[in-house]
């Protein structure tokens, strides 16, 4: 077993037990930002949606080569351009459970021989893969704190 397999089972009962939680919040309060400013709770899944989906390419490549460099996440540009405020609630919610999963199951079959791969994103000093994997379900876990959810 990995020794990210943990994590892995971490994710999914962490997206499990939010899901009927994001599903009880109707699209219009949704749709509303949390303070003037701030993203709204689509907004917030869609950019873990952003998160999911840079963060797939990260853990997959990362696994190809003993250092590898990232490009730059610019987040309110991925979330502004995405238009996340005109989907519907329940296709956010859906698609962000989905990809989780499949993160999931991504991460537990990741062999610990790759785990220490050198990972630098942006300018920022390496990390290793390792810590990207068990840094991505805090991340998940503050946002869905700012959603309400946990």
């Amino acid at each position: 077993m990995s020794r990210v397999a943990p994590v892995a089972r971490d994710l999914q009962q962490t997206i499990d037990t939010a899901l009927p939680k994001l599903r009880a919040i109707a699209d219009t309060a949704a749709a509303e930002p949390r303070a003037p400013g701030k993203w709204s709770r689509k907004q917030i899944i869609g950019h873990l949606i952003d998160s999911a989906s840079n963060n797939h390419q990260r853990f997959v490549r990362a696994q190809q080569t003993a250092s590898l460099s990232f490009p730059p996440y610019e987040q309110n540009h991925w979330v502004a351009s995405q238009h996340y405020n005109d989907r519907s609630w329940d296709d956010l919610v859906s698609l962000w459970h989905a990809y989780n999963t499949h993160l999931s199951h991504v991460i537990a079959q990741i062999p610990d021989r790759h785990l220490a791969a050198q990972c630098v994103i942006e300018s920022s000093n390496p990390v290793t893969l390792e810590f990207l994997v068990s840094d991505y379900v805090g991340h998940l876990r503050h946002h869905l704190g700012q959603v309400g959810v946990l």
